[in-house]
């Protein structure tokens, strides 16, 4: 599966995760629109459908590396590709550790490849960063359970199951 990431130059550079996977060529780093794939499922946050592993069939993951200040704007502007949201998880990065959702681009990335049923991939992307290991073992069970769930309504009920308040 080809991993490719529009880069809006919003971010400092040397915290800037897309740009890190970048230098090692795991990622494929565009900025323009047209650069990105015609066919693959973009990781949306706005989307109202989670992925799941019918989306395993994608030829690309694609994420949007821009800052969450922007991000409504960034991503209204994109049109064409399978839009699916991750479902909650927590963070391991430094920037926005412990606040669910606001996944860096790696773990956008990372988080998607486990739920497609590709760990080994995911584990290779995060073994690149110091805190890389902290957002698996935060978000293990998660994982696990968003793997293993079929359909995207078996992901919302597994979401549902660990972020419902009592």
């Amino acid at each position: 599966m080809r991993l490719v990431v529009y880069h809006a130059s919003q971010c400092a550079p040397k915290k800037c995760t897309a740009l890190k996977l970048a230098r090692f060529s795991l990622v494929k780093l565009v900025r323009s629109f047209r650069a990105l794939p015609r066919r693959g499922t973009l990781l949306n946050p706005f989307s109202s459908v989670p992925l799941s592993r019918l989306d395993s069939d994608s030829p690309a993951l694609v994420a949007l590396d821009c800052s969450w200040k922007h991000a409504t704007e960034v991503f209204s502007r994109l049109r064409g590709l399978r839009s699916r949201r991750l479902p909650l998880l927590v963070p391991g990065n430094p920037v926005n550790y412990g606040k669910p959702a606001k996944l860096s681009t790696v773990e956008a990335l990372a988080a998607a490849l486990y739920i497609l049923g590709r760990a080994d991939e995911a584990h290779r992307l995060l073994s690149k960063f110091s805190w890389g290991e902290s957002f698996i073992t935060l978000n293990r069970e998660l994982l696990r359970d968003y793997m293993q769930a079929e359909t995207p309504e078996q992901v919302l009920e597994v979401e549902r199951e660990y972020f419902t308040p009592l």
